[in-house]
């Protein structure tokens, strides 16, 4: 889970939900793109379903090692619980982190 502002602002929620693959990965189809630069200054290229604005995953600028792809694409909701909580200096007071997660003040990299 990120709470960064801009995570916040993209979603519209209080947090974004993701899920982190490595490489390699395969992506298909379209998307519309919007590069978002975060709170640290890396820039992140978001895509966008173009039909239906929908976030589906997104990639850091300079960085191959991997994809993260929002957890609602999946529509799956025995979806595994998230490990780690980052810019836990921004999480609303009332959101209730799930047992066993990790959470950092900041982005740890």
């Amino acid at each position: 889970m990120c709470h960064c502002l801009a995570c916040q602002r993209r979603t519209g929620s209080v947090f974004a939900a993701l899920a982190s693959f490595a490489a390699p990965y395969k992506v298909s189809g379209t998307a519309t793109e919007y590069v978002r630069v975060g709170d640290q200054g890396a820039a992140f290229r978001f895509r966008f379903c173009p039909v239906c604005g929908t976030t589906v995953f997104h990639t850091e600028e300079g960085e191959v090692d991997g994809v993260g792809v929002a957890v609602g694409a999946f529509a799956d909701p025995n979806f595994p619980a998230p490990k780690y909580s980052i810019y836990d200096c921004r999480r609303h007071p009332w959101v209730q982190l799930p047992s066993g997660t990790t959470a950092f003040d900041k982005d740890p990299t």
